[in-house]
């Protein structure tokens, strides 16, 4: 047991030394009110003549890409929709999204929707220029060899900060795994932060993602990993989110509050592609994989359970974040910082009514799903705390709703 901390923390510090020499690609920012209009601009510019769009149905029928698609065509940029995006996209999703860029010619990819949307397209547009790939064959680190094509991002959540990131998300429902492709490829060449098309998200997708976002910037900060930039990237995200995922909750149309979440999601995932996240992803991407749990709503309630397994390593990084999220002073103890830290973080999943349990986890899987866990976050993400399998299990299992509760809960 005692060997396999030292092998991972040896492991941890190397990778964190390769990591600083590597140059990360950053998107150009396209921001503001109904800047999406923009974007085939932009596209022009890349001497892009045909795109595909990768979308879901349900926003294609609420006529949220209208406006892009009218810009398209002003711009006379072709386009076609491959709208069968999935939750939890699947390898065949990308294989179908793959097909149809081929069929049609096209050039380039418009990734529009949420996380979901984000990767289908990242991985689609992987297996176009690497067509001798298979998508299980690039999981892990840089296993995509050849350059994407041109490939431009609409997050239309302010959660995954997918467009900034090296990370793709993909589901395999042979196995009911779901693993992460993480390239400097797969960050795309622009990006959309457009507060309007944010405007008509549920209550229930804007907590969650918000609080996804909240999960990236707080794993990167008190993970090894952390540099000047990502810090303040993760610094400058909890404070935003800290000032406006309630306000946005409780006015969905309050056009500031939307424009900050959207920035705290880009600055997160500047900060946890760079610095990884931890083992709330670990166990989320798991129960993802297993019951289809929406990744945003895992990572919520699996948080505070987490940071409260790792406080006493964390404890200072956690109280300089509770002094940037203006919850806290320099005067108070790194003990009470911390502390109050967490609890704020329950204390927004209670104001959001978001759970303190995920009732799709069964008792009977807890071994699997901290042994899938662990498969993912050791040695690979650099936490302040490290887990073995009863730690896992233990966390896993705060997470199950007794059956006392589950009655209660019918009633």
């Amino acid at each position: 047991m005692l060997l396999r901390k030292i092998y991972y923390r040896i492991y941890q510090k190397i990778v964190k030394i390769v990591t600083l020499f590597l140059r990360f690609p950053e998107p150009d920012i396209i921001s503001g009110s109904d800047s999406v209009k923009k974007l085939p601009q932009t596209i022009k510019t890349k001497q892009v003549k045909k795109v595909l769009v990768v979308t879901d149905e349900v926003l294609l029928k609420l006529g949220l890409l209208e406006g892009l698609f009218q810009s398209l065509k002003e711009n006379e940029v072709e386009y076609i929709v491959f709208d069968g995006v999935r939750p939890n996209p699947t390898i065949q999703n990308i294989e179908d999204a793959n097909k149809m860029y081929i069929n049609e010619n096209c050039e380039g990819i418009i990734a529009f929707g949420g996380g979901s949307s984000m990767d289908c397209a990242k991985v689609a547009a992987a297996r176009v220029s690497n067509p001798n790939k298979l998508v299980s064959k690039m999981r892990g680190l840089f296993r995509v060899r050849k350059k994407l094509p041109p490939l431009f991002a609409v997050p239309t959540t302010s959660g995954t900060g997918s467009e900034t990131t090296i990370a793709a998300v993909v589901t395999d429902p042979s196995t009911h795994e779901k693993y992460a492709i993480n390239d400097l490829k797969l960050v795309p060449i622009a990006a959309v932060l457009d507060p309007n098309l944010m405007t008509g998200l549920p209550k229930h997708i804007t907590s969650t993602t918000g609080m996804d976002a909240l999960t990236h910037a707080v794993e990167a900060y008190i993970g090894s990993y952390g540099t000047k930039f990502t810090n303040n990237m993760a610094e400058k995200a909890t404070k935003l989110i800290f000032e406006n995922i309630e306000r946005v909750y409780k006015n969905g149309k309050d056009i500031e509050a939307r424009n900050n979440m959207a920035l705290a999601s880009y600055y997160g995932g500047a900060a946890f592609t760079r610095a990884y996240v931890g083992y709330v992803h670990a166990i989320a991407h798991t129960l993802g994989g297993l019951y289809g749990v929406p990744h945003g709503l895992a990572n919520a309630v699996i948080l505070p359970y987490v940071l409260e397994y790792s406080r006493k390593n964390a404890c200072e990084k956690l109280a300089k974040l509770a002094v940037a999220g203006g919850i806290g002073t320099e005067n108070e103890t790194n003990e009470e910082l911390s502390i109050r830290f967490i609890n704020h973080i329950r204390k927004l999943n209670e104001n959001m009514d978001i759970p303190t349990k995920i009732k799709e986890i069964k008792e009977e899987d807890i071994t699997l799903i901290a042994k899938r866990a662990l498969k993912e976050a050791n040695p690979n993400y650099p936490v302040p705390t490290l887990m073995l399998q009863k730690d896992c299990e233990g966390i896993v299992r705060k997470l199950v709703i007794s059956a006392e509760q589950n009655s209660v809960s019918q009633l």
